[in-house]
């Protein structure tokens, strides 16, 4: 049921009925109020005591009333310097506010968190809050090529993502005309850690030694099979499979979401390098500082761990 406060007009009736010695219950029922508003507007400015009751004076004080009852809210300094330099860090509201009630810290809800960034109330930008959405593609007409073992060949185990060491593979690439070097790209599909490493070309070669070098890196277990497109860097995947024993599955043609961990983390690197950018001008630390940041985000879909959580984790398992 709604509600709405007495106002000046309805406080000016109610002075003159009070004058004429109505009762509460009279004047409510000719304003359409309950007869216990009546009483108690009369009995706050004083009316039942003194027989007066003046609706200026009582306006005024309603005003007053409302002006104080306005609640401070749970914005402070301190706070909004934590929120200024979590959001530097590239996390999202939502991802800020579930770490700190993980972590049993004070927090708001993520709304208020758009809502003071938005009014200027912390020093952070709204630029800084990053996209959702999807951007129309171009159709890709680079080579492909029809080998390899299809994905609807690859473990049940593997698309549920219940075991670990199940990698997804991909090449983020420079502008075109700019220059040929691009970063290739691996995510975890359990924790959903994310590497990159910068390749001097698209080439089958560059993905091999790229592939050998991250894989150097973890302990035997840690890459089990890896799925990828079809793309023509992927050509050596017979090499991976017999050097490395491990089993590579091909993702069908024009089907990005049977790669949804890879695309989507490739979406969030492209927010520190957007489409455009030239890869042979990022340095190694740039590119480290940038996967630093993504995999020490909390994660929704992780309980809010973060990717470098999860997967020490399970590689502590391994150990």
């Amino acid at each position: 049921m709604s509600y709405s406060h007495l106002n000046i007009i309805e406080r000016g009736q109610l002075e003159a009925l009070h004058r004429l010695g109505w009762s509460c219950r009279r004047i409510g029922h000719e304003l359409g109020r309950h007869p216990s508003t009546i009483a108690r507007e009369l009995a706050r400015s004083g009316g039942k005591k003194s027989g007066t009751y003046l609706a200026s004076s009582a306006q005024e004080a309603s005003r007053e009333r409302r002006a104080s009852s306005t609640p401070i809210g749970k914005y402070t300094k301190e706070l909004a310097e934590e929120l200024h330099e979590m959001l530097k860090e590239t996390w999202s509201p939502e991802q800020i506010v579930e770490k700190r009630r993980s972590e049993g810290k004070p927090f708001v809800c993520f709304k208020t968190i758009y809502r003071w960034l938005y009014r200027g109330r912390l020093r952070a930008r709204a630029d800084v809050l990053r996209h959702k959405g999807k951007r129309q593609k171009p159709m890709e007409t680079r080579g492909r090529f029809l080998v390899g073992t299809p994905i609807s060949k690859r473990p049940r185990e593997v698309h549920k993502r219940t075991t670990f060491g199940h990698w997804e593979l991909d090449a983020v690439v420079s502008s075109r005309g700019k220059s040929k070097a691009c970063a290739a790209t691996f995510i975890e599909r359990k924790t959903r850690l994310y590497m990159a490493l910068k390749m001097p070309d698209r080439t089958a070669h560059s993905m091999e030694v790229a592939f050998g070098v991250v894989l150097s890196q973890y302990p035997r277990g840690t890459f089990q099979t890896a799925t990828t497109d079809r793309g023509k860097e992927f050509a050596c995947y017979a090499n991976l499979e017999a050097v490395h024993n491990m089993k590579v599955y091909f993702a069908d043609p024009y089907s990005s979401w049977q790669r949804g961990s890879n695309e989507n983390a490739n979406g969030l690197l492209r927010e520190f390098f957007p489409k455009g950018h030239d890869f042979a001008l990022v340095t190694d630390d740039q590119l480290a500082d940038a996967i630093r940041l993504i995999n020490n985000r909390p994660r929704k879909c992780l309980g809010w761990r973060s990717a470098h959580e999860a997967f020490m984790d399970e590689l502590s398992h391994l150990a």
